[in-house]
């Protein structure tokens, strides 16, 4: 397992859009490892594979130590409800750096784990807005574009200024 150097704001992998994963291997298992030891490094709760440069579908979440990593690959989102939460996010690639987003409270998503087995699976509240910020980011959208022009430049201003 290999700590993996991670991507910073305003790199143009992180606009990237993501590649399916098709061969679900000891090489994917690998990733799927560094990325766990990236992340918690950094540290973070989640990191897709574009975070680090590898550009395809997989992504790891942990949301508490007893839980353990959560892995998807190929995820997609089946459905979404209509009530709306907001939560403070941030990114691993933009340290220190958070704001208020929106996004549904409730989801439905489809993804194979590991080893390329199917799963669907419904999530709520956090773990739905983790799942969600993820994806987005699969989907080579990161989180500063759900903010408000006037909020994302003023944020990114402000990281700069820091950095």
């Amino acid at each position: 397992m290999t700590v993996r150097t991670i991507l910073t704001y305003p790199d143009p992998g992180l606009s990237t859009i993501c590649e399916p994963v098709t061969s679900f291997d000891t090489e994917l298992s690998t990733l799927a490892q560094d990325l766990l030891e990236t992340m918690r490094a950094a540290p973070g709760i989640g990191i897709t594979a574009a975070h680090i440069g590898v550009f395809q579908r997989i992504f790891v979440l942990e949301l508490s130590p007893t839980q353990g990593p959560l892995y998807y690959v190929n995820p997609e989102i089946l459905w979404a409800g209509e009530e709306i939460i907001r939560h403070t996010e941030g990114s691993v690639s933009m340290p220190g750096a958070t704001d208020d987003v929106e996004r549904p409270r409730h989801i439905r998503i489809r993804y194979q784990d590991l080893s390329g087995n199917f799963h669907e699976e419904e999530a709520k509240d956090f773990h739905a807005v983790c799942i969600q910020h993820e994806i987005d980011q699969l989907d080579g959208i990161f989180w500063l574009k759900r903010l408000s022009r006037l909020k994302r430049e003023r944020l990114v201003k402000k990281w700069l200024k820091e950095k």
